[in-house]
């Protein structure tokens, strides 16, 4: 089984200008997919909606893991996430993840809690932005 992991969905998703934010979404996410950031339920829809405001954001970045684990069809890790604007401000937030993968290895759920570790107060809710 070919499985992903947050380190290659994010940075398709952000930063890979080669795939459209719907063709990364494809290769990582279930269609019915599912998330909670901070609290608040994004459908698919809402997700891909979030991701592509933060896209059209971000110049560069990068996906650091810290802590990855695979149990069966449970996924969690730790990540940051270090983000620079188009306008050359910076962005780095932790992110705690626990989700769930699809028998294809897509994420089909995922809930994250963010901490934000630099930044502006604007860019406190990038995790969740649209």
């Amino acid at each position: 089984m070919n499985r992903t992991g947050i380190k290659a969905a994010l940075t398709d998703l952000i930063f890979n200008r080669d795939l459209t934010v719907e063709e990364a979404a494809d290769q990582h996410f279930t269609s019915e997919y599912r998330q909670r950031t901070d609290g608040q339920w994004d459908d698919r829809a809402a997700f891909i909606k979030h991701i592509t405001h933060v896209r059209g954001l971000v110049r560069e970045g990068r996906v650091e893991v810290h802590d990855e684990l695979y149990e069966g069809s449970k996924y969690a890790d730790r990540h940051t996430v270090y983000i620079t604007k188009k306008d050359g401000s910076t962005v780095t937030t932790e992110v705690y993840v626990f989700a769930d993968l699809a028998p294809d290895g897509r994420f089909s759920r995922i809930e994250e809690t963010t901490l934000m570790l630099q930044g502006s107060d604007a860019d406190r809710n990038i995790g969740s932005a649209r």
